[in-house]
């Protein structure tokens, strides 16, 4: 039976402008005074169910939206055994209705799917505040109750359920970590189909179904995730179902894809490369026959594909089936409110009735809602859902708030990472021999991607760089993936490969984040500069850590990590578009548990911190290292201890004795101002060799900060002890020099502290004239610890002035010769 057929304050079904299901129901085209459907270039999905199986799929779908909207009211009286009253109703409404009764549909034909062909499945409810519906849908099928036994499944449970939500010490209004099968937070929109994406890899036998809000795409990220079908592997992959819903309206604004003719909606889609399947309506008998049929169809088209791959016949890339569902937004809610329409408009995008507490006819009509959902069908004495509404629920571990694919940490294995002594560079005296940092690395990832050639669990993705960032040694072990024409001037390309490019980092991004989530292991390699783009994604994957940490049946899954090469001091090349290195002042920023930032000065330690963080879980490690020739400098054992430390002394580079303090402390923090603070060293060591000079060196950036701010952070005694509380420190870092400042601004020795790094100069240049340009060279460093050091100003002139003169010579060599001063170019450890 329909929703409405005992009438409340809204149109009785028959009046619907969708009698028969088959065409849209939520309005005109403006352009054209026709219904979106007018171009005919869908297929609208028409289906028929047995009496028994509508009336199923219809009372849970009930249950479902009666649970939705009692969620953003009530705080008692859930199952309205008593007039509603004000008491019964939350002091302040917060939630939104709008998208609920279409994921209530998607959740109720899902758990059919499921049930029925008996598959594995996960979905990711990309509309971003969709909560009261995947809520109400975990504890209908008891998942919610198990993971939280005080939300019991009856008249108590349900109450607790109502009250929690967006409510203090309850829950959020998004689908959120706290909630069961969930791996998508949807409150920042944008990520949900590469998310399906990621969770589908390596994924064989699973079906990820995801919703799209018409309002979240038409966002850049979403519009571009619509590529990744052309990365899907039908023989190792899982399967994606995307399923696109129109309900016509943003929070105040029609949604983009909502008023295009059908015609270009389809063409749009198709040339996508997909199949769409049309299910469009607002009469609930109507719907579930045709949401059931195109269910089926979409299931049955994805085994043909994944069998004809599967057995050999396949040859061209699939065109994989999604859905259309065109609903109205807020359907079933009221359909006005003090004259005013909200179903099937923005105005149901939240809380249709503001005023239930203190507007009598808002509770009366409130109420006449809820009870329109005739909830003594659906719910026993006790609370409990009737066994008419759970016909359809799957078992165990296959319905999706239990399935262990949204909580991958249960799947996760320990990653096979080769001992490093493989890999390790010969060090005999530091600072004479070079390598190229990113590259020895790549053999490292080689191996590791070999060793898991058969559990697949390992994937690198970056946009368009592995190549270029001196990681291609991954394809001696696996291609980059590609389900796209090839042509005979192609290489490493393969339909089952593990390194994943497109110029994309957001689809990176989220490709990343969902196959972290579903339990496997991975890297991010990007150009520094560029890793801002996905600033706002990273924020999210945090929050989403930082929460899940706070929930004991959360299991840790693998760490985000992100390998930031081609960066700011080796973009001489490419000029100042690629020069920015604050993708760590953003990292930083955000929850001390779970961010962790490395900048490994040279190619052993740069393995060792790769040991560390690919062995990780539940952190975001960023590490920074150069792909161009430079210097090493530990050996690895060295490195391993040194990395340990996270900062330290390196007492063979500095001319201290041990009888006295140093004079001055010169620190770095990162492979070029490594090399600028040893050469200052040694121009030191040789022009002032009775200046006492400590050299540290930074690996782990946290260690800067109090360790009451951050547990790698370093204790005051033991800061002072490295640092001095009133010796100069003229600190070389990699980037932005503020933030060296902000992480230490607590330290006794703050106001001795003086630092050099990237203050936005930049051009297309030679390696040496960046760091020049922006004060980080060895001449200028020398030349500050003269004029910082007491005293040595007045007796050391004449070696401040040659230091100035070689920085005068520089800009006249350069700019004859086009290469670097020869001194500087040939340099190398002399200590």
């Amino acid at each position: 039976m329909s929703m409405h057929e005992d009438g409340v304050s809204a149109r009785a079904a028959g009046d619907r402008a969708a009698g028969d299901g088959t065409t849209p129901g939520d309005g005109t085209t403006p352009e054209e005074g026709t219904t979106p459907g007018g171009g005919a270039a869908g297929e609208q999905v028409v289906g028929e169910l047995t009496a028994g199986e509508l009336a199923a799929l219809d009372a849970h779908w009930r249950a479902a939206n009666y649970l939705a909207v009692g969620q953003i009211y009530l705080m008692a009286n859930p199952l309205l055994l008593e007039p509603l009253a004000p008491e019964h109703i939350k002091p302040r409404l917060l939630g939104h209705w709008g998208t609920s009764p279409g994921l209530n549909l998607v959740h109720t034909h899902l758990n059919r799917l499921i049930t029925a062909r008996d598959i594995d499945a996960l979905c990711v409810w990309g509309p971003g505040h969709g909560g009261p519906a995947v809520l109400a849908n975990s504890w209908l099928e008891g998942t919610y109750s198990e993971t939280y036994p005080d939300v019991s499944r009856d008249r108590a449970g349900m109450e607790r359920l109502f009250r929690q939500f967006s409510f203090p010490g309850g829950v959020p209004s998004h689908v959120a970590p706290e909630t069961p099968g969930s791996i998508h937070e949807g409150g920042e929109l944008g990520y949900s189909l590469a998310h399906a994406y990621g969770a589908a890899l390596d994924h064989p036998d699973l079906l990820v179904a995801c919703v799209i809000g018409d309002g979240e795409a038409e966002t850049g990220p979403l519009a571009g995730s619509w590529h990744a079908n052309k990365f899907l592997d039908p023989v190792h992959d899982g399967a994606v179902l995307p399923i696109l819903h129109l309900n016509g309206y943003k929070i105040a604004n029609p949604t983009v894809l909502a008023r295009l003719p059908e015609a270009e909606l389809d063409s749009l889609l198709r040339g996508y490369g997909h199949e769409p399947l049309y299910v469009s309506g607002d009469r609930p008998s109507a719907v579930h026959g045709a949401m059931a049929a195109a269910m089926d169809r979409a299931a049955d088209r994805i085994a043909g594909i994944q069998r004809a791959a599967r057995e050999g016949t396949a040859t061209e890339r699939p065109v994989w089936p999604m859905i259309v569902l065109r609903t109205p937004k807020g359907w079933t809610g009221p359909a006005e409110v003090d004259g005013q329409p909200v179903e099937g408009t923005w105005r149901a995008h939240q809380v249709p009735l503001s005023g239930v507490r203190d507007d009598r006819d808002h509770l009366a009509q409130l109420e006449a809602w809820l009870r329109s959902y005739r909830p003594e069908e659906l719910f026993d004495a006790t609370g409990a859902p009737t066994p008419s509404v759970l016909e359809c629920v799957p078992e165990g571990s296959r319905r999706l708030g239990a399935t262990p694919y949204a909580n991958g940490g249960l799947l996760l294995r320990e990653l096979p990472v080769p001992p490093l002594e493989r890999y390790a560079v010969e060090v005999d005296r530091p600072g004479t021999v070079p390598h190229e940092p990113t590259r020895v690395l790549g053999l490292l990832l080689r191996d590791v991607m070999e060793a898991t050639k058969g559990r697949r669990d390992f994937r690198v993705v970056g946009p368009d760089e592995t190549a270029s960032n001196r990681l291609e040694a991954l394809y001696d072990a696996t291609s980059k993936a590609w389900q796209a024409g090839t042509l005979d001037t192609d290489e490493h390309l393969a339909r089952d490969g593990r390194v994943m490019e497109v110029l994309s980092e957001h689809l990176c991004q989220g490709w990343l984040e969902g196959y972290l989530l579903t339990g496997r292991h991975g890297l991010f390699s990007s150009y520094e500069a560029f890793a801002h783009i996905v600033d706002s994604m990273v924020n999210q994957h945090i929050k989403w850590l930082r929460t899940s940490r706070r929930l004991p049946w959360r299991r840790p899954i693998a760490s985000l990590n992100y390998l930031l090469t081609s960066h700011v001091w080796r973009q001489d090349h490419n000029g100042f578009s690629h020069q920015d290195p604050g993708f760590v002042d953003h990292i930083l920023n955000k929850s001390p548990e779970v961010v962790r930032v490395y900048l490994p000065p040279d190619t052993n330690t740069l393995l060792s911190v790769a040991d560390h963080v690919l062995r990780s879980r539940d952190y975001v490690n960023v590490i920074v290292a150069g792909k161009q020739p430079g210097f090493d400098w530990l050996t690895l054992d060295e490195a391993r201890a040194h990395c340990a430390r996270g900062v330290g002394v390196w007492p063979w580079a500095g001319t201290e004795d041990g009888t006295r303090e140093p004079d001055v402390v010169l620190a770095c923090a990162g492979d070029v101002p490594t090399l600028e603070t040893l050469a200052a060293a040694d121009l030191l060591r040789r022009h002032l060799p009775e200046l006492a000079v400590r050299v540290v060196n930074v690996v782990d950036m946290a260690r800067l900060l109090p360790h009451d701010e951050h547990p790698h952070g370093m204790r005051d005694s033991e800061y002072d002890a490295v640092f001095t509380t009133d010796k100069p420190v003229i600190f070389a870092y990699h980037g932005y020099p503020w933030l060296i400042h902000r992480l230490a601004y607590r330290r006794t020795g703050h106001a001795h502290l003086h630092v050099h790094g990237y203050k936005e100069e930049g051009t297309t240049t030679t390696p040496f004239d960046m760091v020049v340009r922006n004060g980080l060279d060895r001449y200028r460093l020398v030349m500050d610890t003269i004029d910082r050091v007491p005293g040595l100003g007045v007796r050391a002139v004449a070696v401040r002035q040659a230091m100035a003169d070689v920085r005068t010579r520089h800009h006249a060599w350069i700019r004859e010769h086009g290469t670097d001063l020869p001194e500087v170019a040939d340099w190398t450890w002399s200590g």
